[in-house]
Protein backbone atom coordinates (compact mmCIF):
# COMPACT_ATOMS: atom_id res chain seq x y z
CA UNK A 1 0.00 0.00 0.00
CA UNK A 2 2.72 2.23 0.53
CA UNK A 3 4.63 1.67 -2.65
CA UNK A 4 1.12 2.02 -4.10
CA UNK A 5 -0.06 5.19 -2.65
CA UNK A 6 3.55 7.48 -2.92
CA UNK A 7 5.54 5.59 -5.56
CA UNK A 8 2.50 5.29 -8.27
CA UNK A 9 -0.54 7.75 -7.38
CA UNK A 10 2.86 9.96 -6.79
CA UNK A 11 1.33 11.27 -3.36
CA UNK A 12 4.11 12.67 -1.25
CA UNK A 13 5.24 11.69 1.85
CA UNK A 14 4.75 13.72 5.06
CA UNK A 15 8.08 14.57 7.28
CA UNK A 16 8.96 14.34 10.57
CA UNK A 17 8.78 17.38 11.82
CA UNK A 18 10.29 18.33 15.60
CA UNK A 19 8.68 21.41 17.03
CA UNK A 20 11.63 23.32 18.88
CA UNK A 21 9.95 26.30 19.90
CA UNK A 22 6.27 27.40 19.96
CA UNK A 23 5.48 30.50 21.77
CA UNK A 24 1.79 31.37 22.06
CA UNK A 25 1.58 34.33 19.62
CA UNK A 26 4.84 33.84 17.48
CA UNK A 27 6.07 36.51 15.66
CA UNK A 28 7.63 34.48 13.39
CA UNK A 29 7.67 30.85 11.90
CA UNK A 30 11.10 29.74 11.05
CA UNK A 31 11.44 26.77 8.95
CA UNK A 32 15.05 24.93 9.58
CA UNK A 33 15.83 22.05 6.64
CA UNK A 34 18.69 20.34 7.39
CA UNK A 35 21.87 19.30 4.95
CA UNK A 36 22.60 15.62 3.92
CA UNK A 37 23.71 13.19 6.07
CA UNK A 38 21.97 14.82 8.80
CA UNK A 39 18.70 15.80 10.80
CA UNK A 40 16.90 18.33 12.68
CA UNK A 41 18.98 17.39 15.31
CA UNK A 42 21.72 19.29 13.46
CA UNK A 43 20.06 22.58 14.50
CA UNK A 44 20.22 22.58 18.41
CA UNK A 45 23.18 24.50 18.64
CA UNK A 46 20.87 26.90 17.30
CA UNK A 47 17.71 26.79 18.64
CA UNK A 48 19.22 28.54 22.34
CA UNK A 49 20.50 31.54 20.49
CA UNK A 50 17.14 32.46 18.69
CA UNK A 51 14.43 34.70 20.13
CA UNK A 52 11.75 33.01 22.30
CA UNK A 53 8.76 34.50 20.55
CA UNK A 54 9.02 33.00 17.11
CA UNK A 55 7.98 29.37 16.05
CA UNK A 56 10.58 26.91 14.94
CA UNK A 57 10.25 24.10 13.19
CA UNK A 58 13.05 21.79 12.12
CA UNK A 59 12.34 18.95 8.81
CA UNK A 60 13.61 15.73 8.53
CA UNK A 61 14.12 15.14 4.71
CA UNK A 62 12.76 11.71 3.37
CA UNK A 63 15.32 9.40 3.46
CA UNK A 64 16.73 10.92 6.93
CA UNK A 65 16.32 11.17 10.71
CA UNK A 66 12.93 9.62 11.47
CA UNK A 67 11.21 10.19 7.69
CA UNK A 68 10.42 8.14 5.70
CA UNK A 69 13.25 6.45 3.78
CA UNK A 70 11.41 4.21 0.81
CA UNK A 71 14.07 2.69 -0.92
CA UNK A 72 12.69 3.14 -4.48
CA UNK A 73 12.80 6.97 -3.69
CA UNK A 74 14.84 9.22 -5.93
CA UNK A 75 16.08 11.50 -3.81
CA UNK A 76 16.40 14.46 -5.67
CA UNK A 77 15.29 18.12 -5.00
CA UNK A 78 12.25 18.06 -6.32
CA UNK A 79 10.90 15.14 -4.61
CA UNK A 80 12.26 16.42 -1.42
CA UNK A 81 10.18 19.65 -2.16
CA UNK A 82 7.35 17.80 -3.07
CA UNK A 83 7.65 16.09 0.46
CA UNK A 84 8.57 19.30 2.37
CA UNK A 85 5.60 21.16 0.59
CA UNK A 86 3.23 18.55 1.35
CA UNK A 87 4.61 18.67 5.46
CA UNK A 88 4.29 22.30 5.37
CA UNK A 89 0.61 22.30 4.08
CA UNK A 90 -0.47 19.75 7.01
CA UNK A 91 0.61 21.81 9.25
CA UNK A 92 -1.76 24.38 8.37
CA UNK A 93 0.62 27.84 9.05
CA UNK A 94 -1.10 30.89 9.42
CA UNK A 95 1.71 32.89 8.27
CA UNK A 96 4.40 32.58 5.29
CA UNK A 97 7.49 30.93 7.29
CA UNK A 98 11.16 31.87 6.65
CA UNK A 99 12.87 28.78 5.60
CA UNK A 100 16.28 28.15 6.70
CA UNK A 101 18.66 25.73 4.58
CA UNK A 102 21.86 24.28 5.39
CA UNK A 103 23.92 22.73 2.09
CA UNK A 104 21.39 20.10 0.47
CA UNK A 105 18.55 21.82 2.93
CA UNK A 106 19.65 25.11 1.13
CA UNK A 107 19.26 23.38 -2.53
CA UNK A 108 15.58 21.66 -1.02
CA UNK A 109 14.34 25.06 0.01
CA UNK A 110 15.15 26.72 -3.27
CA UNK A 111 12.95 23.74 -5.01
CA UNK A 112 10.06 24.67 -2.45
CA UNK A 113 10.09 28.54 -3.46
CA UNK A 114 9.69 27.18 -6.94
CA UNK A 115 7.37 25.21 -6.83
CA UNK A 116 5.22 26.85 -4.24
CA UNK A 117 5.43 30.65 -4.74
CA UNK A 118 3.42 31.57 -2.06
CA UNK A 119 4.52 28.96 0.53
CA UNK A 120 7.85 31.10 1.79
CA UNK A 121 8.47 34.29 3.16
CA UNK A 122 12.03 34.68 2.94
CA UNK A 123 14.23 31.92 2.40
CA UNK A 124 18.30 32.36 4.53
CA UNK A 125 20.94 29.89 2.51
CA UNK A 126 23.72 28.60 4.55
CA UNK A 127 26.61 26.90 2.52
CA UNK A 128 24.67 25.84 -0.71
CA UNK A 129 26.67 24.08 -3.28
CA UNK A 130 25.55 25.89 -6.54
CA UNK A 131 26.67 23.43 -9.27
CA UNK A 132 26.07 23.56 -13.32
CA UNK A 133 26.98 22.46 -16.04
CA UNK A 134 28.55 25.40 -18.36
CA UNK A 135 30.42 28.70 -17.00
CA UNK A 136 32.53 30.92 -19.45
CA UNK A 137 35.30 31.07 -16.88
CA UNK A 138 36.51 28.06 -17.05
CA UNK A 139 38.47 28.80 -13.89
CA UNK A 140 34.72 28.36 -12.00
CA UNK A 141 34.02 24.99 -14.65
CA UNK A 142 36.99 23.24 -13.60
CA UNK A 143 36.16 24.03 -9.86
CA UNK A 144 32.57 22.62 -10.44
CA UNK A 145 33.99 19.41 -12.30
CA UNK A 146 36.51 18.59 -9.26
CA UNK A 147 33.39 18.75 -6.68
CA UNK A 148 31.19 16.82 -8.48
CA UNK A 149 34.41 14.24 -9.08
CA UNK A 150 34.36 13.69 -4.68
CA UNK A 151 30.87 13.30 -5.15
CA UNK A 152 31.36 10.64 -7.76
CA UNK A 153 34.01 9.34 -5.77
CA UNK A 154 31.81 8.96 -2.51
CA UNK A 155 29.33 7.23 -4.62
CA UNK A 156 31.53 4.17 -5.86
CA UNK A 157 33.17 3.89 -2.53
CA UNK A 158 30.44 4.72 0.07
CA UNK A 159 32.06 2.06 2.68
CA UNK A 160 34.27 4.60 2.86
CA UNK A 161 32.29 7.59 4.40
CA UNK A 162 31.13 5.68 6.44
CA UNK A 163 33.60 4.46 7.94
CA UNK A 164 35.35 8.42 8.31
CA UNK A 165 31.77 9.77 9.71
CA UNK A 166 33.01 9.55 13.15
CA UNK A 167 36.09 10.99 12.61
CA UNK A 168 34.53 14.00 11.01
CA UNK A 169 32.21 14.88 14.01
CA UNK A 170 35.13 13.86 16.21
CA UNK A 171 37.18 16.59 14.34
CA UNK A 172 34.33 19.19 14.57
CA UNK A 173 33.86 19.33 10.66
CA UNK A 174 30.29 18.09 11.02
CA UNK A 175 27.77 18.64 14.05
CA UNK A 176 26.70 15.42 16.04
CA UNK A 177 23.69 14.95 14.05
CA UNK A 178 25.88 13.52 11.25
CA UNK A 179 24.39 10.05 10.80
CA UNK A 180 26.30 7.90 7.94
CA UNK A 181 25.30 4.33 8.46
CA UNK A 182 24.69 0.59 6.69
CA UNK A 183 20.87 1.33 6.83
CA UNK A 184 21.51 4.95 5.39
CA UNK A 185 24.39 4.66 3.11
CA UNK A 186 22.38 4.22 0.19
CA UNK A 187 19.98 6.98 0.55
CA UNK A 188 23.05 9.56 1.38
CA UNK A 189 24.44 8.49 -1.77
CA UNK A 190 21.66 8.61 -4.28
CA UNK A 191 20.78 12.32 -2.52
CA UNK A 192 24.37 13.10 -3.45
CA UNK A 193 23.96 11.82 -6.90
CA UNK A 194 20.24 13.13 -7.69
CA UNK A 195 20.20 16.61 -5.59
CA UNK A 196 23.42 17.85 -5.53
CA UNK A 197 25.75 16.47 -8.70
CA UNK A 198 22.36 16.75 -11.23
CA UNK A 199 21.23 20.03 -10.07
CA UNK A 200 19.82 23.16 -11.39
CA UNK A 201 19.49 25.21 -7.81
CA UNK A 202 21.67 28.16 -9.32
CA UNK A 203 19.66 28.84 -12.16
CA UNK A 204 16.39 28.29 -10.42
CA UNK A 205 17.60 30.52 -7.59
CA UNK A 206 17.92 33.46 -10.30
CA UNK A 207 14.14 32.72 -11.24
CA UNK A 208 12.68 33.70 -7.79
CA UNK A 209 11.24 37.07 -6.55
CA UNK A 210 11.24 36.87 -2.67
CA UNK A 211 14.45 38.46 -0.48
CA UNK A 212 17.30 35.64 -0.08
CA UNK A 213 19.83 36.00 1.91
CA UNK A 214 22.84 33.59 1.64
CA UNK A 215 25.60 32.58 4.03
CA UNK A 216 28.77 30.75 2.50
CA UNK A 217 32.22 30.57 4.64
CA UNK A 218 35.66 31.33 2.86
CA UNK A 219 37.08 28.27 4.36
CA UNK A 220 34.66 26.08 2.90
CA UNK A 221 35.56 23.23 0.56
CA UNK A 222 32.48 22.80 -1.51
CA UNK A 223 30.96 25.98 -2.06
CA UNK A 224 31.94 28.39 -4.84
CA UNK A 225 31.52 31.87 -3.18
CA UNK A 226 32.72 33.74 -6.79
CA UNK A 227 29.20 31.86 -7.90
CA UNK A 228 27.20 33.35 -5.06
CA UNK A 229 28.99 36.72 -5.35
CA UNK A 230 27.91 36.57 -8.78
CA UNK A 231 24.34 35.73 -8.56
CA UNK A 232 23.85 38.54 -5.87
CA UNK A 233 25.38 41.33 -8.34
CA UNK A 234 22.62 40.08 -10.68
CA UNK A 235 19.81 39.66 -8.94
CA UNK A 236 18.39 43.12 -6.14
CA UNK A 237 16.29 40.75 -4.12
CA UNK A 238 19.21 38.22 -3.27
CA UNK A 239 22.52 39.66 -0.49
CA UNK A 240 25.06 37.22 -0.13
CA UNK A 241 27.03 37.26 2.99
CA UNK A 242 30.87 35.90 3.68
CA UNK A 243 31.76 34.65 7.18
CA UNK A 244 35.06 33.46 7.72
CA UNK A 245 33.88 29.25 8.86
CA UNK A 246 33.55 26.16 6.79
CA UNK A 247 30.62 24.25 6.06
CA UNK A 248 29.32 23.31 8.93
CA UNK A 249 26.57 25.28 11.06
CA UNK A 250 28.72 24.86 14.51
CA UNK A 251 31.00 27.03 16.57
CA UNK A 252 30.85 30.73 15.32
CA UNK A 253 28.61 30.12 12.21
CA UNK A 254 25.84 29.08 14.51
CA UNK A 255 25.83 32.86 15.80
CA UNK A 256 25.55 34.16 12.53
CA UNK A 257 22.89 32.29 11.54
CA UNK A 258 21.07 33.04 14.76
CA UNK A 259 22.05 36.92 14.21
CA UNK A 260 20.68 36.55 11.12
CA UNK A 261 17.45 35.31 11.76
CA UNK A 262 16.93 37.43 14.70
CA UNK A 263 16.81 40.56 12.15
CA UNK A 264 14.55 39.72 10.09
CA UNK A 265 12.47 38.94 13.43
CA UNK A 266 13.09 42.04 15.43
Amino acid sequence: MDVFVHRWLKIPYPLHVTEFLSPKKPKETIILIHGIGNSAKAWEELIPLLPKDVRVLGIDLLGFGESPKPSWAIYDAKTQARSVGATLFKLRLLKQPIIVGHSLGSLVAVEVAKRYPFIAKQLILCSPPFYKQTEEKRQLLQRDELLKDLYRRAKKYPQTLESLSPLIVKLKLATKALDINAGNIATYVAALEASIVNQTALEDAAQLKLPITILYGTLDPVVIGARIRNLAKAMPNITAKKIVTGHEIIGRYTKFVAKEISSLVN
